[in-house]
């Protein structure tokens, strides 16, 4: 029969019941109504600055984080801690440039510019290494849940790892953004205080010796790998800006202004809660673990200098300190965990099922694939962190792709829409898959089809930057590649017909890259290029799309229609329900139906009005009629 530390399992206990409460509590927070997918995505774009600083620093700050930090510290040294930093200047950058555009344009996930652009297959297909992504971030979430469990309850990891799951699965369930927003502020305090509490016990156990640097090495050294270097930390700046976890924050804001300060305030608070796991990794490395009660293999090497962090909050602090620590960390982890699985089942319900599969899915159908998709993505997650042994091997992979695929593409798409197209979109895509692909990968067992030059043969590492090679050839395959469909067909190199995309010169008037709606319903598509939607702050707490029909003419006469720009007769298709969707070639055309029709047209100011009409929006969530809009 194993020994169970009976102070850590209650720790466990008494930190879930906690954070499950909160979330439960935060769920009842939704507006009373009919269920609907953009407020469990974005809780309504309500989040607030108080909780909204805590639930965006806890973007990156999890599990995963913590642990990772504290086993690359004990393994290598302060100088390749690469990680808190890199994703706090990704925070930085982040609100820099994306940030307020996004927001302001209204977008409800990360991969809506992306299918308004690229159109709606191309946007399934970039969702892949968002996927990819998430996945192998929840696996590491996952793997430091399990190493923590494991420490405490004298388990196996893989069992530690699988229960780890199926809570933090059950946990996801119980409600969208609102839980994991509140549940986040639990979180953080949890291992600020935590941590803290637990790190002068540790440093000043018998068995821990000096920690100064030329008593022990903690520091490290880069060892002439620049190149690897270099491309890491690039990976991590900028590879930690595409991420759907990330964005739901910023679309959740109240305004786009507000998501830039969340963004700034979040990356001072990430180097902070950095702090205390690094001092762990530091007091782990001057100890002498022989004169402690650990039962494993000494010297700690990897594998099992994954579990670092839990291994010296149970055996260097007394068990009544150590239940506050292993208890943060653990409810940490958790609450980490059903941020990332929320953002992949978000992006797979909206952007792949209900823009490309079943676009006239109910609310209901689209909530309930969002709850299998979370199933999904933790059972893919715990496949990785059984799999792969290091946490932060798997933390830094789950930016790989990001960074050498999406990345480029959502600065054409948010920047320089007018300079690509969905043919750049499909060969960047392919060049920076084939590019990082070449160099290989250890943690996946990928052996290199290329060896790039100062290419490690005893280690069988490379030392070429090739991941920001792989970023920076997806970049410029997408504006060449762009620009030379775009002279081959206008040109009339290129018969219009060879215009398979749709996306240059072989464009119907009425061309949706979005699927039509059911018909009846005041709806604006998306289309080939990006459409604006409310710009303004009343308009911008607007859930989905705003319909141009709606939005202030250029007439200051009440009376008078308002007016369709060439670009909206071009790009947009309103439908009515006399109308149907087959009316005429264009939405500013007679076969559409505008505001005008349903009762006159609706100034910015009194848009307000038109919010509590329910008026319907593109991503269908809302169920009104036109006969039902009172304007």
């Amino acid at each position: 029969m194993v020994d169970f530390n009976i102070g850590g399992v209650i720790s466990i206990i008494v930190f879930y019941v906690l954070i499950l409460l909160v979330g439960i509590w935060a769920g009842k927070k939704k507006p009373p109504g009919e269920d609907d997918s953009e407020d469990v995505m974005l809780a309504g774009r309500s989040i607030g600055v108080f909780v909204g600083i805590f639930t965006m620093t806890a973007t990156w700050v999890g599990g995963g984080y913590i642990n990772g930090t504290a086993e690359i510290i004990f393994d290598k040294g302060i100088v390749w801690c690469q990680a808190p930093f890199g994703y706090a200047l990704s925070l930085v950058f982040g609100g820099i440039f994306f940030a307020n555009k996004m927001r302001e344009e209204g977008y409800v996930t990360m991969l809506d510019p992306f299918q308004e652009v690229f159109g709606g297959r191309m946007g399934g297909l970039l969702f892949i290494p968002a996927l990819l992504g998430e996945v192998f971030w929840s696996a590491a979430t996952l793997a430091a849940l399990g190493a923590t469990l494991s420490v405490i309850l004298n388990w196996e990891m893989e069992l530690c790892v699988i229960v780890s799951a199926c809570i933090a699965v059950f946990y996801t369930l119980f409600g969208g953004l609102y839980s994991v927003a509140y549940t986040d502020v639990v979180q953080l305090l949890c291992i600020f205080l935590g941590l803290w509490l637990c790190i002068p016990f540790a440093w000043n156990h018998e068995a821990v010796g000096k920690v100064e640097p030329e008593d022990m090495d903690w520091i490290g050294s880069v060892d002439g790998k620049w190149g690897y270097y270099f491309d890491y930390s690039l990976l991590l700046i900028f590879g930690g800006i595409p991420w759907q976890v990330y964005f739901q924050r910023v679309l959740s804001s109240k305004s786009g202004k507000k998501a830039q300060i969340l963004s700034y305030i979040a990356a001072f608070g990430c180097v902070i809660m950095a702090v205390p796991p690094i001092l762990v990794g530091v007091i782990a490395k001057s100890t002498d673990w022989n004169q402690t009660m650990y039962p494993g293999a000494k010297p700690i090497v990897p594998p099992h200098s994954a579990m670092i962090l839990p291994i010296v909050l149970q055996y260097l602090t007394p068990s009544a300190v150590s239940f506050f620590g292993l208890g943060g960390v653990s409810a940490a982890v958790m609450s980490s965990a059903d941020s990332s699985v929320l953002s992949a089942s978000s992006m797979f319900a909206r952007n792949v099922y209900k823009l490309i599969l079943r676009p006239n899915a109910s609310e209901t159908e689209i909530i309930w694939v969002m709850r299998v998709g979370i199933f999904i993505t933790g059972a893919l997650s715990t496949v990785m962190a059984l799999t792969i042994p290091t946490i932060y091997g798997l933390w830094g992979l789950s930016s790989d792709l990001v960074y050498c695929i999406l990345f480029p593409q959502l600065c054409m798409v948010v920047h320089f829409k007018h300079h690509c197209n969905t043919y750049g979109s499909l060969a960047g895509y392919i060049v920076g898959l084939m590019v990082r692909l070449s160099g290989g990968e250890d943690v996946m067992k990928i052996p290199p089809l290329i060896l790039y030059p100062g290419y490690n043969y005893e280690t069988k590492e490379q030392m070429f930057p090739f991941r920001t090679l792989a970023m920076v050839m997806c970049g410029i395959t997408v504006i060449v590649v762009s620009r030379f469909t775009k002279y081959l067909f206008e040109s009339h190199i290129l018969a219009p017909k060879w215009d398979v995309f749709k996306c240059v010169v072989n464009v119907p008037d009425d061309v949706q890259k979005f699927p039509t709606p059911p018909e009846g319903e005041l709806t604006v598509m998306n289309s080939a290029a990006v459409q604006k939607y409310a710009a303004t702050e009343e308009i911008n707490e607007m859930n989905g799309r705003v319909n141009p029909a709606l939005t202030l003419s250029d007439s200051d006469d009440e009376d008078a229609p308002p007016r369709a720009t060439h670009k909206t007769r071009k790009r947009t298709t309103s439908t009515s329900q006399s109308g149907g969707g087959e009316g005429g070639k264009g939405a500013g055309g007679r076969g559409s139906v505008s505001s005008a029709a349903a009762g006159g047209p609706v100034r910015e100011g009194s848009m307000s009005s038109a919010r509590k009409a329910n008026i319907i929006t593109a991503n269908g969530s809302k169920e009104g009629k036109i006969g039902q809009t009172s304007l």
